[in-house]
This record gives C-alpha cells, sequence and structure tokens, in this order.
C-alpha cells in the first residue's frame, strides 16, 4: 500500500510548502505537486499521474477537498476513479476517507460546498466587473497584441504568417488585428 501525496494552489505567486509540509506528517510516500486552476482537472498533469499510478490498496492523500476539485462532478469522477481501482481518498484537515461510510457522506457535502463557493465567487467577480464597466473603471484585460507592429509589418510585405512567426501570436489573432485596421 503507497500514500500518494497531492498538493495544488490556483497561481503562481502561491505558496505549496504549507500543503507540502502536511502531506509529509501523514506519511505520503509520493508528493506531487502543481500551480493550476481547480475548477477543471484538465492540464492538471500531476494529478493525473497519481490517479493513473495508484493501485489497489493505495490512498491518495490531500489536506483539503478544494486542493483536489472544485465541482462535485469532477470530484465524483476522481472518487470513482480511485474506487475503481480500489483506492481511498483521504484529507488531512477535513475528516475524509472513503473508506469509511461517514468519510464519503462528508466528502460529498464538502463537495456541494466547495462547488457552491466557486459559483458564488464567479458571480460576485462577474457583478464587479459589470459595475466597474458601468462606471468607466474597468476597461478589460490590455492588449496584448501590438497593433502597430501588426500593421508595419502587413506594410512591409509580410504575409499573416510571418508577422503571426515575428510577433509570437496565432494567425488568427493576425486576421483579427487586419480585419479591424483595414
Amino acid at each position: 500500500m503507497a500514500s500518494y501525496g497531492y498538493a495544488r494552489v490556483s497561481t503562481t505567486d502561491q505558496d505549496l510548502s504549507i500543503q507540502m509540509e502536511a502531506l509529509n506528517r501523514a506519511g505520503c510516500t509520493f508528493i506531487r505537486a502543481e500551480k493550476q486552476s481547480g475548477t477543471s482537472t484538465e492540464k492538471r498533469s500531476e494529478l493525473r499521474w497519481l490517479l493513473d499510478g495508484v493501485r489497489e490498496g493505495d490512498e491518495l492523500v490531500v489536506t483539503r477537498v478544494d486542493r483536489l476539485a472544485r465541482s462535485v462532478g469532477d470530484l465524483q469522477l476522481i472518487v470513482r476513479e480511485l474506487k475503481a481501482k480500489g483506492a481511498t481518498l483521504r484529507t488531512t484537515e477535513q475528516s475524509v476517507n472513503t473508506g469509511t461510510a461517514e468519510g464519503k457522506m462528508f466528502l460529498d457535502m464538502l463537495g456541494v460546498f466547495a462547488e457552491f463557493e466557486t459559483n458564488l465567487r464567479r458571480e460576485r467577480q462577474m457583478e464587479g466587473i459589470k459595475k466597474a464597466k458601468a462606471s468607466g473603471v474597468y476597461q478589460g484585460r490590455k492588449a496584448s497584441i501590438d497593433v502597430e507592429r501588426v500593421r508595419a509589418l502587413r506594410d512591409a510585405g509580410k504575409g499573416a504568417t510571418e508577422i503571426a512567426r515575428a510577433l509570437n501570436i496565432g494567425r488568427a489573432s493576425v486576421y483579427r488585428v487586419l480585419a479591424d485596421i483595414a
């Protein structure tokens, strides 16, 4: 039986050390960590590595359920995958252990609350953006493409592919800019 630890934070400026220390104290044999959003399991290669590696009798350990998944659907898929392999899920800070009936029930409740929290945060964010736009404060994300450079390269006889390579952007982006400045 192996104990696999998984630590995750959402952004590159967040620190994983507290989670890593907790997983070490929990006796994890292998620990994988990543800085990736928890709203989806896509692009989470370290989690995928762990899920692919667990075997019967193993356990996946996280500090809290929200480090593993932010939606009930994703959480249930992960738990089903672990169960199908004969592995369990355990948290260090919450009373979750899918090897027990109580732990499974508590996991389901925490999953519902994690998804609810994510939805509330998204609604508040959208309300704030709407208010900022209405007052002229929010202008959206700064343009990442230098329109003047696109124009200069086009005027110099460069095609969309050459412009895209020169500016390290996609060709579709070049076409959008060219359509706007035409």
